[in-house]
Parts: structure tokens; C-alpha cells; sequence
């Protein structure tokens, strides 16, 4: 049993959570530049230490909604992720925007910005206040 929810850097050398940002991003149709949109999720852990990933539904081309996160039984919401998928050649922000810094901070979660050059964090480096709380955001 785990005491302190895992961090930001356990997070994403986690198996499930590589594998869900290789999916979101992926999805998010990069190479199609009419279709090109955000996706992403929400990231969570049990005390046992396992981790789990819930999809948010599609956002648009600058947006995705990760404001209601899924009750999941037995675990807290410890982080988000989405991707932003314009290409900075085509004038894309790949690092996390002041919106994506406000989000997170405020949530009281990391949030993970996935992106052609990399992943990116925002927020805290681990869910504020542990394993207590709420499941969802702790903030």
C-alpha cells in the first residue's frame, strides 16, 4: 500500500499513462490539418499503486474540456493530460498555456501536455493532499 500519491515524473514513466498519450496523440490527427483537435483524459491511482486512465471525451482544435472528471470506485484522480496538436510550424504552442498553468494549478493535479517535441507538466508535482479528499480533484 502506497502512502502519497505518485509524482508527476512516476506518472509519466508509468506504462499506462505512456500508452494513453501515445493513443491521445494519435487521435488527435496531427498530419490532418482540417481535422486536427485535442484529446486526452484523466489519470488515476488506488493505494494499492495501480493506475488507471479514463479517456475526456474530444475537444476542438485549441480546446479540450477536462473539467468533470469520472468517478472511478477505489481511486483518485491524479493527474490530466490532453494534447495540443498543431505543429509549431504551423504556428502551434507546443508547451502547457497560461490557461493549461491556471487549470492545473487550481485543480490541484499535474496536468500533462502532450506534444510534437515532448510532454510537458503543469501544476503540482503530485496531487495536493495525498490519498485524502475527494476522488476527483482535490481543490
Amino acid at each position: 500500500m502506497i502512502s502519497e500519491a505518485p509524482t508527476a515524473a512516476e506518472l509519466q514513466e508509468h506504462p499506462v499513462v505512456q500508452a494513453a498519450f501515445a493513443t491521445a496523440w494519435a487521435d488527435s490527427l496531427v498530419d490532418q490539418p482540417g481535422m486536427r483537435h485535442e484529446e486526452g483524459g484523466f489519470i488515476y491511482a488506488n493505494l494499492g499503486g495501480e493506475v488507471t486512465v479514463r479517456r475526456a471525451s474530444p475537444g476542438g482544435c485549441l480546446f479540450l474540456d477536462l473539467s468533470a472528471p469520472p468517478d472511478v470506485a477505489g481511486y483518485f484522480l491524479v493527474a490530466t493530460y490532453h494534447t495540443h496538436p498543431i505543429p509549431t510550424a504551423d504556428g502551434g504552442e507546443p508547451e502547457p498555456s497560461a490557461d493549461d498553468w491556471k487549470w492545473a494549478d487550481d485543480s490541484g493535479v499535474p496536468w500533462f501536455v502532450v506534444t510534437e517535441i515532448g510532454v510537458f507538466v503543469a501544476g503540482p508535482n503530485r496531487r495536493v493532499g495525498g490519498f485524502g479528499g475527494p476522488g476527483g480533484y482535490p481543490q
